[in-house]
């Protein structure tokens, strides 16, 4: 290692067989092509709120569906309003950047039985609405749009990884802050799949936006549905700053998903949905209230929330990394930011979804 002022440069040296050289080189830009697209996913979330805005991650999303071939679609207010995607309206009506969703689509030349659907919570800065967050250290939310960037280019990296899986990214993206037009406390919406919801709090927005993802993974014919959102305090509080959460309604799906974070230094720990903690997000005038009442159990809350969404007879797993997003110093390899974490761990996921669990 030579450090030249504050740049580490690393010199990493691989020697193989001359009868394996090939595999060597295709493995070694296999992991070099991830790994652009980790710092790219840095590099998005490092940016402040008001260059990353929901229609920059859009026009991104076209330029990479352009670069490696996928098919790309992009949803705008008028477009959001007429199918119905009512929670990304409602986050985003404080703001001058109007909403958007982003559906990006890796089809394989051969048909494939299985469609993975990617859903990232793109909220490009988060305020917390009317319900204001404390303004300590609230200029890190500008990565709450952390599961979309992951989404986003692990899409860009399967674009050239080409796996032999249907493979959805659908991004989620509005701003949440409170203008005179912004939702308030207390105002109730209809989901798309016919539930009301509450919005006991404006600062549990995530949930929100990715309801709309999850009906249109369900659209999109998913088989399995994986979302990424930096979601909760609350997962930070029971695994810290370093571990993610994941919990489920497919022992399987979630079981790969460990399985694929191990591959490559993102750890996961399974949280349960637990039953009983759904009497919390009942209310009077709903079907659903946004929060737990009295802040109950908020990481596994919130999870029990999103699957009163999850497309019928669709596997699925959720993602919490609100722990490992964003490092205030250096950390491991990285340096102090962004870390791109789930970038790794949705392309290993989709790359190989059909190997056999041990």
């Amino acid at each position: 290692m030579h450090r030249a002022g504050h740049v580490a440069l690393h010199v990493l040296v691989g020697l193989a067989h001359v009868d394996h050289q090939a595999d060597a080189e295709a493995r070694k830009a296999r992991y070099a092509w991830v790994a652009e697209n980790v710092n790219r996913a840095r590099d998005l979330i490092n940016e402040p709120g008001n260059v990353v805005t929901p229609e920059a991650i859009a026009a991104e999303a076209g330029e990479i569906a352009r670069e490696v071939e996928l098919e790309v679609e992009v949803l705008d207010p008028a477009a959001l309003r007429a199918k119905g995607y009512n929670g990304i309206l409602r986050v985003g009506a404080g703001s001058a950047n109007p909403g958007r969703m982003v559906v990006l689509r890796h089809v394989p030349r051969k048909a494939s039985k299985e469609t993975i659907a990617l859903v990232g919570k793109g909220i490009t800065f988060d305020s917390g609405g009317i319900s204001l967050k404390p303004g300590d250290k609230m200029w890190e939310m500008k990565g709450d749009m952390a599961g979309a960037a992951a989404v986003l280019y692990a899409m860009r990296a399967l674009g050239k990884i080409r796996p032999d899986v249907k493979v959805v990214g659908v991004l989620c993206c509005a701003e949440n802050l409170p203008d005179a037009n912004a939702q308030r406390p207390g105002d109730i919406f209809t989901a798309k799949n016919g539930k009301s919801v509450m919005v006991d709090n404006t600062d549990a927005e995530g949930r929100l936006v990715l309801l709309d993802g999850l009906a249109r993974a369900g659209e999109e014919g998913a088989t399995h549905v994986v979302d990424i959102a930096t979601l909760t305090g609350a997962v930070v509080r029971a695994l810290g700053p370093s571990v993610a959460g994941v919990m489920g309604t497919d022992r399987d799906l979630v079981r790969r998903v460990i399985r694929s974070g191990e591959n490559h230094g993102e750890p996961f720990w399974e949280l349960p949905l637990v039953e009983e903690y759904k009497e919390s997000l009942k209310t009077p005038f709903a079907d659903l209230n946004n929060i737990a009442a009295g802040g109950l159990a908020g990481a596994i809350t919130a999870g029990l929330f999103l699957r009163e969404f999850v497309p019928d007879g669709a596997a699925w797993a959720h993602l919490d990394i609100a722990g490992p997003m964003f490092k205030d110093k250096e950390w491991k390899y990285f340096d102090a930011g962004a870390i791109g974490f789930g970038v790794k761990t949705l392309v290993d996921l989709c790359e190989r979804f059909r190997d056999p669990l041990a």
